[in-house]
């Protein structure tokens, strides 16, 4: 039987993978810490990828595959010290952060990345991803580097896209703060298209992995309908969102997927390799269906990684003059 290792297996995206390649017909070992289980029919190797030995028991396997979705470049390089020569090709998750470029509508694979980060450096996302596939691509040969835009779908733990949906259905009949949308898009990925594509494409190269563009303003339209919300958008400019302490993007106080205008290219990407490759990219109205569900499981009210809590969001509104 054919043997593939998720480094990872555990988490929000690596354990669809895992599941992928298990109902392929694969056994599958994933390596983590064990602090959440492993999906059903795989074999979890417990270990912490800041241990030189880790890999030990890993080494004596030969593997068809091997996937990572680290964001250290200094667990890759290790990993691929380990195991590259044990490996028939190798998977390596990074991210559309990679890009230094955030302006240029339709950028592709060939866009210039930001520099890789060096041992001492503080810690940025990207360029740790930067020098992870600079590492993948210096010691494997048969590497596939897969770099995803803003993944979505049920169970997303950064509750980015989440929000929308949560916020639309516990508003019901009231008003939605909502960011200016004029010009400004969302692209994003469902993690269960993403899974399948990482398990399924074991080709060379470097892959950007995002779906269709849409108008933010057409996205939220869609929630709102979804959610079955009936009150105001209440629309704010940037400049006034800044100015009452709401963030871009992520985070604590935040709005999810508003970014800053001089950013049109950050929700713009180049996808022709990922479709070339077989790439499916669902409905997104399956995408919000299946989000929102999740949402109302969850908890409409629950804290969040993202957004703004029910009660921030009205004491915003009510400083606010201006519905749209």
């Amino acid at each position: 039987m054919d043997q593939v290792l998720v480094l990872g297996g555990t988490g929000w995206l690596s354990g669809r993978i895992a599941q992928r390649w298990r109902d392929a017909g694969a056994e599958v070992t994933c390596l983590a810490r064990g602090e959440r289980p492993a999906p059903d029919g795989t074999v979890l190797c417990r270990g912490d990828r800041d241990d030189r030995g880790v890999y030990d028991p890993l080494a004596e396997q030969h593997w068809i595959e091997v996937v990572d979705v680290s964001s250290r470049a200094d667990h890759v390089t290790a990993a691929l010290a380990a195991l590259g020569d044990r490996a028939d090709h190798w998977t390596y998750v990074s991210s559309l952060s990679v890009y230094v470029d955030d302006v240029t509508d339709g950028l592709d694979e060939s866009g210039l990345r930001h520099a890789p980060a060096q041992r001492g450096d503080a810690y940025d996302y990207g360029a740790q991803k930067v020098a992870a596939e600079d590492a993948v691509t210096a010691l494997v040969e048969n590497a596939l580097i897969v770099r995803p835009g803003l993944i979505v779908g049920a169970g997303d733990p950064s509750d980015r896209f989440g929000y929308w949906p949560a916020a639309f259905a516990r508003a019901g009949s009231e008003p939605v703060l909502v960011p200016e949308s004029a010009d400004r898009s969302v692209q994003v990925i469902d993690v269960d298209d993403l899974a399948d594509v990482v398990a399924g494409e074991l080709g060379r190269g470097v892959m950007n992995a995002i779906g269709d563009v849409h108008p933010l303003a057409e996205l939220l339209s869609r929630i709102r309908a979804a959610a079955g919300h009936t009150g105001e958008l209440r629309e704010a400019s940037d400049e006034w969102l800044e100015g009452h302490g709401v963030q871009y993007w992520m985070g604590e106080r935040s709005l999810p997927l508003w970014l800053p205008a001089d950013m049109p290219g950050f929700m713009r990407r180049d996808s022709s390799a990922y479709r070339a490759a077989g790439g499916v990219r669902r409905p997104l109205d399956e995408t919000i269906r299946a989000v929102l569900d999740d949402e109302r499981t969850r908890g409409l009210d629950r804290a969040r990684r993202a957004g703004l809590s029910r009660a921030d969001e009205l004491a915003l509104l009510a400083q606010l003059t201006s519905p749209r």
